[in-house]
């Protein structure tokens, strides 16, 4: 991997809730234009790793570069500003406003040319997912849970991200939407999106990723190429579920 092109890079980095340490060191790096994925069973820290990386967990040791520049103090409000969206587990909609408000809401990081951005958004997204489109009106609480996790998606891409994170996009929803879904990011990353993917299902997320990171209780314990990792003993040994990672956040 080149360093120069790195759009982010963690090195050392420790993080988690209070007095319990949740990252004991992680050092990862995602360069412009890939899709990385980071797999790990329930417990790894994969979780606690995206929100350290946006701010929403404090980092108590090591450093996060973005773009080339050391962020000292992530704030989520300044890192959308700069290009990062995430797309948390649990998706975090508004339930009774309709979708389009929702999509809407993930205009407002992009400064004072936002009105003139929006409709030209609001149509990437709605070329992406065309249930959003169809779906404008409806309060986003009557949505199936496909449909609110492609209105996660689409809120997250309203802002015209560099960097796309993403939390377990797949968790609780049937096969034919996870395809759904799954297809839009590799378009996104054609299109040049960078995304960082937190994925249980291992090789559902390395089948589409270029380069991927396995975590096991807070660290990183195996990295390489999707196509390596898929062929590794350990990794299948994950998928199947025999690592338990008791006693760690997600």
């Amino acid at each position: 991997m080149s360093e120069a092109t790195a759009l982010l890079e963690l090195s050392a980095v420790k993080a988690g809730y209070g007095h319990a340490e949740v990252l004991h060191g992680i050092d990862l790096a995602v360069d412009e234009g890939e899709l990385v994925a980071v797999i790990g069973a329930n417990g790894a820290g994969k979780s606690t790793l995206l929100r350290a990386i946006v701010g929403l967990v404090g980092m108590s040791a090591g450093t996060l570069s973005y773009r080339g520049a050391r962020v000292a103090s992530p704030r989520p409000e300044r890192l959308v500003r700069d290009g990062l969206a995430l797309v948390p587990e649990g998706r975090m909609l508004f339930g009774p406003m309709t979708v389009r408000e929702n999509l809407i809401l993930g205009t407002y990081g992009m400064g004072r040319a936002r009105k003139s951005k929006v409709g030209g958004a609001l149509e990437r997204v709605h070329e992406l997912f065309p249930v959003l489109e169809e779906r404008a009106s409806q309060p986003a609480e009557t949505l199936s849970g496909g449909e609110q996790q492609m209105l996660a998606v689409g809120r997250a891409l309203m802002s015209r991200p560099h960097l796309l994170l993403l939390d377990e996009p797949s968790l609780g929803l049937a096969p034919k939407v996870i395809a759904e879904i799954f297809a839009a990011l590799d378009k996104l990353r054609h299109e040049g999106v960078t995304i960082l993917l937190v994925e249980q299902d291992a090789r559902l997320a390395l089948k589409h990723a270029d380069r991927g990171y396995v975590m096991r209780t807070g660290r990183v314990v195996l990295e390489g190429s999707a196509s390596d990792l898929l062929a590794d003993e350990s990794v299948r040994t994950i998928y199947l579920g025999a690592w338990s990672g008791e006693g760690e956040e997600s």
